[in-house]
């Protein structure tokens, strides 16, 4: 879906003038997967879906993906767990996707949760999706056309989850990791976050014992929102002094604006 070069996997990104020339295709299905989480005091934060905004400005045919609504498990007590792949199927299959299709997604502020839908599809086994590079800040500072109000509804696709990848790292497995010299688990967080001394700490300061940082945000260009060219996410890991051959980087401990919980996700970048 994108020319990029250097990416491992450059079909994983699109550029915002390749998806505009593609706005027509009857098969392709647009997402905002916003969600704003609000520091709260009382409870850590609140979690709210961004349709407020979406409604005030989208990619034309872009629909709205509510994370913890759409696509969480809903009977956990604890945030964005990953749902069944019968229930993840059946919200897919709501919003249209399914054999043939192709899913562009896209959030406002930075990538996070675009990445995560990403990540999701691709658990349940669904190749055939991408993470719009510069998200809806580079699509609106081009001034590139926009639509208001509510999504439009797609028909109902035909979603199967055909294979389940392990793709997800559970908390006994990051437990049994600590210590493993072959097991490289990354802190996303900010510096901050993850030495425990400033940012928002999700309700707990610091970071799993034995990780190293390795902020999502520095892995953005200096256009907000961008990835960086491969080598520029090379040298950082290499500063690291961990993401070596012969370390498997298993689990990224947090992200930027996500809870730590009890199943730890890889809310990954498309390298």
């Amino acid at each position: 879906m994108t020319t990029r070069q250097g990416f491992a996997h450059p079909e994983f990104l699109i550029a915002t003038e390749e998806l505009a020339r593609q706005l027509d295709d009857p098969d392709l299905r647009v997402f905002d997967c916003t969600t704003h989480l609000i520091p709260d005091p009382k409870i850590t934060y609140q979690v709210v879906p961004g349709r407020a905004d979406f409604e005030k400005g989208h990619i034309p045919g872009a629909q709205f993906i509510d994370l913890q609504g759409d696509l969480s498990e809903k009977n956990h007590r604890l945030r964005f767990m990953l749902p069944s792949g019968d229930a993840f199927a059946e919200a897919m299959r709501r919003f249209g996707v399914g054999e043939g299709t192709r899913v562009m997604l896209y959030s406002t502020a930075n990538p996070w949760w675009a990445t995560r839908v990403w990540w999701m599809l691709r658990i349940f086994g669904f190749d055939a999706a991408a993470v719009l590079d510069g998200g809806w800040q580079k699509w609106s500072r081009e001034g590139r056309p926009v639509e208001t109000g509510p999504g439009k509804s797609r028909p109902p696709g035909n979603f199967v989850v055909r294979a389940q990848r392990p793709l997800m790292a559970g908390k006994e497995e990051v437990l049994r990791s600590i210590g493993d010299n072959a097991v490289c688990t990354i802190n996303a967080l900010s510096p901050e976050q993850h030495a425990g001394t400033g940012g928002n700490t999700y309700g707990r300061p610091g970071h799993i014992t034995g990780s190293v940082n390795l902020p999502a945000a520095h892995l953005l260009d200096l256009t907000p929102t961008s990835f960086c060219h491969p080598t520029s996410f090379a040298s950082a890991s290499q500063r690291l002094g961990r993401l070596r051959r012969g370390s498997s980087p298993i689990a990224a401990a947090a992200l930027p604006r996500a809870p730590m919980r009890s199943r730890s996700s890889c809310w990954a970048i498309p390298m």
